[in-house]
Formats: C-alpha cells, sequence, structure tokens
C-alpha cells in the first residue's frame, strides 16, 4: 500500500484517518502528508514497512499501520495542525527534534516553534496561507526547541481539505533538522570562497575555467593581467579568442581540449595572444573536469606568461653563439700574427743593416703586433670566461714582483706615447693568493687601458697600499675621463664600444676592463672605477685580500 502510494503523485488519495482535534469533533483528514515523508526519508521505509506487516489486524488496521508509520519516523518531526495553526497532534520524531512532549505541546499554537522575530513578522502565519493557497508549501530557516536553542529546518506543510466539500480541515507539517547539513554547507561555501580569493590574488598565472564547449566561465587577476580582458569582456566568450588567426584555423583550441579530455591533462608552449593584439610567450595547462556521474563539465586552465624567460634563454643562446664565434675569431687572428712577429723579429735582428726609417716601421709593426696579440688574447679569455673554462693557478705572490713585470710589459706603449709614468709602491712586503699570469693580465690591461685614453705626454700614476686586511693597487691618468652615464657600464662588456668613448681611433672593443674585473673577482677582489667627468681623468682600482709572507 505504501508503496504503491510512493509511486503515484501527491494527489493519489490515500487511506483516511480521524484524529481527534481539541474541540472534540472528529475531522476526517486525508493523510496526505505521507508522500513529503517518504520521499525525505527512503530509508526509513524497511522499518515502516516491517510495522505495518506485523501489525495485529483488525477493523481500524489501516489507521493503525499509519499510525505506526508516523511513530517509527524519527528523524522527522510529523505532526498536524487545526486551521488555526494549533497543534492536534504528536509524533516521536517530533518530540526528539524539538524537546516538547506530547503533553506539553498539544494545542498550542505551532508559532512556538519560531524565532521572536519571526513571530513578530508573522511569518508561522504567512506559511499557512500559502499552504492554504498553493496546497503546500517548504521552507528552510531557523526554528526554536524548548530549551531555546536553535536548528536549521526544512519545513513542509501540507494543506488537508475534505474530498467531499474540499473544505480545509487543517495542515499537516514535516519538519527536519538540517543544522549538520547546514553547517557542512556553510563550511564548503567558505572553503570555496577563500579558494576564490587564493586564485584571484594570483597575479602571475592566468587561472580560469571553461565549460565543455570552451566558453570562459571564471576570470581571475592573473588573467586579467596576462591577456588584457576584465571578466566582463571576456566570460562567456570562447578561449579561442587567445590564438593567432592561423592557430585557429589549424583547430589547435579545440585541439587542447581534446587532448586534454583524453590524456586527463594537456600542457604545451607557444604564442598567444593579448587584447591589444600583442603576442606573449605562454605556458598552458589545461585539465578536464567531470561531475558526480562522470559527465565532462569544463576545464581548468592555467597560463604563464614566459616572454621574459624566453627573452633570457634568446639571450643565452646569442652569447653562445657570439662566444662561439670570437673564439674562433681569436683562432684565425692568431695564424698570421706568428709570422708577422717572426718577422719583426728577423728585422730587429738585421738593425744595423736596414735603413732609419725601415727601422722606424719596424717598431711600428711591433707595437701594433703587441697590441693586437694582446686584443686577441683578451677575447680567447672572454670567452673562457663566460663558458667557465678559465682555471686560477694560485700561490702566495709579491705584489710588488707583479706590478714591475706588468709596468715592465706595457712600458713601449707608454713610451711611445710619451706618458710620464709615476709609482708609488709599498715596499716589497705586501703579498696576495694569486695567479701570477692573471693578476699581471689584470693590472697590463688597467695600464693599456690608461695608456690609450690618455693624450699623448699625459700622467700615469700606479700605486699601492694596505688596507684593513686587503691590498689596494689604483691606476690613475689625467686623460679623457668618463662621463656619469658611461661609469655606470664601463666593466660591461664590450661596453667602450656601445658607449661614446669609442668616438676615436684610440678606442678598443670594451674588452680589456670586463676581463680585469671578471679576473679580480675570481681571486675574491673587487674592482672599482672613478672619474671627476669627461676630461677629468679616471681612476681604477681593485682590492684582494691580503696573506702573510711565506716563511
Amino acid at each position: 500500500m505504501v508503496a504503491s502510494a510512493r509511486r503515484r503523485n501527491r494527489r493519489t488519495p490515500a487511506p483516511r484517518r480521524r484524529p481527534r482535534v481539541p474541540t472534540g469533533r472528529i475531522a476526517e483528514l486525508r493523510a496526505r502528508a505521507l508522500p513529503p515523508i517518504m520521499a525525505c526519508h527512503p530509508k526509513a521505509f524497511p522499518t515502516v514497512l516491517t510495522a505495518i506487516a506485523t501489525a495485529p489486524a483488525s477493523g481500524n488496521s489501516i489507521e493503525q499501520r499509519l499510525q505506526l508509520l508516523i511513530e517509527a519516523v524519527v528523524d522527522y518531526g510529523i505532526f498536524l495542525l487545526d486551521t488555526g495553526g494549533h497543534i492536534v497532534s504528536w509524533n516521536s520524531g517530533a518530540q526528539k527534534l524539538k524537546g516538547w512532549r506530547r503533553d506539553e505541546v498539544l494545542g498550542r499554537h505551532f508559532s512556538i516553534f519560531y524565532p521572536p522575530e519571526a513571530v513578530a513578522t508573522g511569518w508561522p502565519e504567512e506559511e499557512l496561507r500559502r499552504a492554504t493557497r498553493d496546497g503546500r508549501f517548504e521552507d528552510e530557516g531557523w526554528r526554536v526547541r524548548k530549551d531555546g536553542t536553535r536548528f536549521w529546518a526544512n519545513v513542509v506543510i501540507t494543506a488537508l481539505r475534505d474530498p467531499a466539500t474540499g473544505e480545509l480541515t487543517g495542515f499537516a507539517k514535516v519538519t527536519r533538522d538540517l543544522t549538520e547539513r547546514r553547517a557542512h554547507e556553510e563550511e564548503l561555501r567558505r572553503s570555496e570562497e577563500r579558494f576564490r580569493l587564493l586564485v584571484d590574488s594570483i597575479s602571475d598565472h592566468a587561472v580560469f575555467m571553461l565549460d565543455a564547449q570552451g566558453r570562459v566561465q571564471s576570470w581571475n587577476r592573473g588573467a586579467e593581467m596576462i591577456h588584457g580582458y576584465t571578466g566582463a569582456e571576456i566570460l562567456g566568450q570562447h578561449f579561442g579568442i587567445f590564438f593567432s588567426p592561423t592557430d585557429r584555423t589549424a583547430g589547435k583550441p579545440q585541439n587542447e581540449l581534446e587532448l586534454a579530455r583524453r590524456h586527463g591533462r594537456f600542457e604545451d608552449e607557444g604564442w598567444r595572444l593579448r587584447k591589444d593584439g600583442s603576442r606573449f610567450w605562454g605556458k598552458v595547462t589545461v585539465t578536464p573536469m567531470y561531475g558526480s556521474t562522470g559527465e565532462l563539465v569544463g576545464f581548468a586552465k592555467i597560463t604563464q606568461d614566459l616572454s621574459q624567460l624566453r627573452k633570457l634563454e634568446d639571450l643565452e643562446r646569442s652569447s653562445q653563439r657570439m662566444n662561439e664565434f670570437l673564439a674562433m675569431l681569436a683562432h684565425e687572428l692568431r695564424n698570421p700574427l706568428a709570422p708577422i712577429r717572426n718577422a719583426v723579429t728577423i728585422l730587429q735582428k738585421l738593425d744595423g743593416q736596414v735603413p732609419g726609417q725601415v727601422g722606424k716601421l719596424r717598431d711600428v709593426i711591433d707595437r701594433q703586433v703587441t697590441q693586437l696579440t694582446r686584443l686577441v688574447d683578451d677575447l680567447l679569455d672572454v670567452s673562457r670566461l663566460t663558458t667557465g673554462k678559465i682555471k686560477l693557478r694560485r700561490e702566495p705572490v709579491p705584489l710588488e714582483e707583479i706590478i714591475q713585470r706588468s709596468i715592465e710589459t706595457v712600458r713601449p706603449l707608454i713610451e711611445a706615447r710619451h706618458h710620464q709614468l709615476e709609482m708609488d709602491i709599498m715596499p716589497g712586503h705586501a703579498w696576495v693568493d694569486a695567479d701570477p699570469t692573471r693578476l699581471a693580465q689584470v693590472l697590463q690591461n688597467l695600464l693599456v687601458n690608461a695608456a690609450k685614453y690618455t693624450p699623448e705626454k699625459g700622467l700615469l700614476r700606479v700605486a699601492s697600499r694596505r688596507l684593513d686586511g686587503t691590498v689596494e693597487v689604483s691606476v690613475t691618468d689625467n686623460g679623457r675621463g668618463i662621463s656619469t652615464e658611461e661609469l655606470d657600464q664601463i666593466f660591461d662588456l664590450f661596453a667602450q664600444g656601445a658607449a661614446g668613448l669609442a668616438v676615436t681611433t684610440d678606442s678598443g672593443l670594451g674588452v680589456g676592463l670586463a676581463l680585469a674585473r671578471a679576473l679580480v673577482q675570481m681571486h675574491g677582489g673587487t674592482m672599482t672605477a672613478h672619474s671627476g667627468g669627461v676630461g677629468q681623468g679616471s681612476t681604477f682600482t681593485f682590492r684582494l685580500p691580503a696573506i702573510r709572507a711565506p716563511a
């Protein structure tokens, strides 16, 4: 009987019962509250059916079984109201839920279950009016137990009418405690809100959702910053808008979704479009999302702008190609230098057998070959330095010896330009842990730089001193000086070739200073440059940790 009533809709007639109302008259009520009970709590069916099946048969067996049914459902408050809203029946589930015993609650108005603010607005009476008008009313809200505590309830009120006359005879009311479910829903809502705030706060990644067709359903701050669209502009649009026309024609957007669906995840890097039409190099991850029944509901998409990283990688590749070119160039230049140097050596041995003018030309060739050889060596060293191939052979070295050796190496250039050289070298008590060849190369590069960028008959000065556990060496000139703008990049590779220093024939490639500082840093030291400006000369200073002289 119950199973057949459940299969029919709520309009199906159900067995009648005759509850006694407070006035003493018998009201014929149709048990229309039965279908909502069954719909709300189907797990109670086995218990209810067992109770009905085992009830003793009698003339009133249907009424008895219905009463058993109502009493068996303890997780729901099920009771009847008269037309004025007074309680005329009370099941054990209602007592468990609301805390009132049957003898305490019968005859009282059902508004006792509502918070004061709801009673003040007339909400209980409004529920009955709507149930009377529509036949049924359902709501969720706060209700009050006998002890004053509140619980979140689902309420269903069904109007009961006389089948013969259609006259309203009362109401059936079913109440379910949803406090725990509501708490879970609130926690879920808070969790979702926290997640939304987290996603929205991500500004360096575009994180957004697509529906199953690829239309944008959500949009975070990072997506707006990367793609350039506001949420209002992009929501509902197909994500193919982020692809170039060529990629769209080739079906790349749909291919991404298909591969994500097929493999559970899709990753790619490639060019994407911003709102303004500019391109950026994006890393994309697409993940399909499925509903509880396994149907595809959409995709989660994360995009990261890797344009700067790609530029750095391109620069690294360019730098690598440059280093390879420099190494090749240096090797190619060294090959013809060797026979030229040999020829100069032969001419020097024939010093008394050649005219004076030829001797002068020989000396010019000698100086230029020496300078070119030094430049080629520097180019090779730059290539080795950037690829990490320079190895220092460190040993205790007297600094004065390195300075004297370097000066003698560069002296021909200094004398050729008629410079005056002053020296303020502290006595030979300063020692450093260094590669003597590389340290001499540092000082030679500084001296060559000073000699080249100082007009003829200039003044060069080399000085050294101890300072706070370090030794300091400086090379000063009264040459052309360095502007503030050039000073900031003076140690950059090829800086002289890019700066104003390159406007004269004396200018070099800007390799020597970059190499000198790098070698000093490899020794654990520092190098600085100072100039009062153009025409004010310059000073280059490096410091190295001092060590004790060997015993």
